[in-house]
């Protein structure tokens, strides 16, 4: 999806200092150093966004537990340069001012201001890994690793299953809101020439499409290159000005359209959570192309089609739609919007035109995208999701950056063992085709591989015959 209108200058400087520990020349990291002391005056510190404002409310309302924990895992085989992917990480810190930012409350305003260190750390086990997993370089102990030195099969030595344990637990470990940092950086050995790189964020400072910048960067960084720098912005604020140009318009659009969602209902069960918890998933891998519709139109609009097999005679999803402006292309952050699409599916229409139809929706809603529907509808009280069912999809044009000497893969859909609302899909169209990672609440969803079973079936119909009247693609899926 594309940006919105362009913003003027932003304060990508604004948070000075080493992020992530200094690096010498050697490629060994030293101490970091405590340069950036939070003095929460509004000098030096930016306006949040709506959706970082958001967020942090809703952080503080209700329990969201890990569900805005974003994890990233790079698998690199191979003679790695550790002391140069730590410098690198490093680097890709210095660059992205946004990672060591924290929301606080100055002169009672809601401002981005500098965090604590972002860790840069070999796990214990990993040669040279701090027992404790400080900073890397901290004085916290000796290399931790076998007595001869060299390095254990994984981090606690059981194998595959010491090192998904580890790592879940890189991702299940709670964020300080307050004081940060909001990200992390830990290098797992897991056997002889293979690594893993986990790397894990707080969404108030990373989206989607900022995994994509920071492992191009992290590649570049590492390959000796450098990027080109990056201009400054001040996202918050032009922001500010531009919902404040669309808001009357955005208020006269959403007055007929938007009500409380109220239930959905799936399989028998009606879904009212809004909540976040703890979450199981499921993966789908489709191609569904139709002539004249996007992927993710046809998606959204397969998923409309279902809902309204199970019983819904109206339909409401939410999706998450970028707001990224097009000289932020290059930054790391949250440039998200959260908003309803409504449809009323006709078991006569055909799948073509029933798509087409919410296609036409969609664009309206797209006109707006970058309007917080709280903004529009004030009434909405915080909720960690917007509706029961939603929807976040992004397309990568590109394939995996490149770690030279390195054979490297990238996890893009890492779970984060956590839901929002009862039923999230999840979806990264990449060059290897559209994968969907269906996130459920188990207790809401406890027929989630149905869900996931029919939709599948029903993306092959509909993009098989798209001309097919919608209640007999129903009927062949729900017989």
């Amino acid at each position: 999806m594309t940006g919105g209108t362009p913003a003027p200058r932003e304060g990508g400087t604004a948070f000075t200092g080493q992020g992530a520990g200094e690096v010498t020349a050697g490629g060994t990291a030293a101490a970091p150093s405590l340069r950036h002391e939070v003095t929460l005056t509004r000098r030096g510190t930016h306006e949040v966004t709506f959706t970082q404002q958001g967020m942090w409310v809703t952080e503080q309302a209700v329990k969201v537990g890990t569900a805005y924990h974003m994890p990233l895992l790079v698998h690199l085989h191979g003679a790695l340069d550790t002391g140069a992917l730590l410098a690198a990480c490093a680097a890709v810190v210095d660059r992205h001012p946004m990672l060591r930012g924290v929301v606080a409350e100055v002169d009672d305003e809601l401002r981005l201001v500098p965090g604590a260190e972002i860790p840069v750390r070999r796990a214990p086990g990993s040669p040279g890994g701090s027992p404790t997993g400080s900073p890397v370089g901290s004085p916290s102990g000796p290399p931790s690793g076998s007595p001869d030195g060299s390095p254990s099969e994984s981090p606690d030595g059981e194998g595959a299953a010491g090192v998904d344990a580890a790592v879940r637990e890189e991702i299940l470990r709670a964020f300080d809101l307050e004081h940060g940092p909001l990200a992390r950086f830990t290098l797992f050995e897991t056997g002889p020439g293979r690594h893993l790189l986990v790397f894990v964020a707080h969404h108030l400072i990373f989206d989607g499409q900022s995994k994509d910048i920071l492992v191009r960067d992290l590649a570049a960084f590492y390959n000796g290159e450098r990027p080109s720098p990056l201009p400054e912005i001040d996202h918050g604020r032009s922001e500010r000005d531009r919902v404040a140009a669309m808001l009357p318009a955005a208020k006269e659009f959403w007055a007929p359209r938007w009500r409380d969602p109220g239930e959905t209902v799936l399989l028998g069960r009606a879904l009212r959570s809004r909540r976040a918890g703890e979450g199981r998933v499921l993966r789908l891998t489709a191609d569904p192309s139709v002539p004249g519709l996007t992927r993710f139109e046809v998606l959204l609009a397969a998923l409309h089609v279902l809902l309204s097999g199970y019983g819904n005679a109206e339909v409401t999803t939410a999706v998450d739609l970028s707001t990224r402006p097009a000289e932020a292309a290059d930054h790391i952050g949250l440039f998200v919007n959260e908003l309803p699409v409504a449809s009323t599916p006709s078991p006569e229409a055909t799948f073509r035109e029933f798509a087409t139809g919410l296609r036409a929706e969609l664009r309206q809603v797209y006109r707006f995208r970058q309007v917080p529907l709280t903004r529009a509808m004030p009434r909405i009280r915080p909720h960690a999701a917007l509706v029961p069912v939603s929807v976040s999809y992004r397309t990568r044009h590109e394939a995996d950056p490149v770690f030279t000497g390195l054979d490297a893969s990238v996890e893009w859909t890492v779970f984060n063992h956590a839901v929002r609302g009862a039923l999230h899909l999840q979806c990264v169209d990449g060059p290897g085709g559209l994968t969907v990672s269906l996130r459920h609440d188990p207790e809401a969803v406890p027929e989630a591989p149905r869900v996931a079973d029919d939709l599948r079936l029903l993306l092959e119909r509909a993009t098989h015959d798209p001309d097919l009247p919608l209640k007999e693609i129903l009927n062949q899926i729900l017989e």
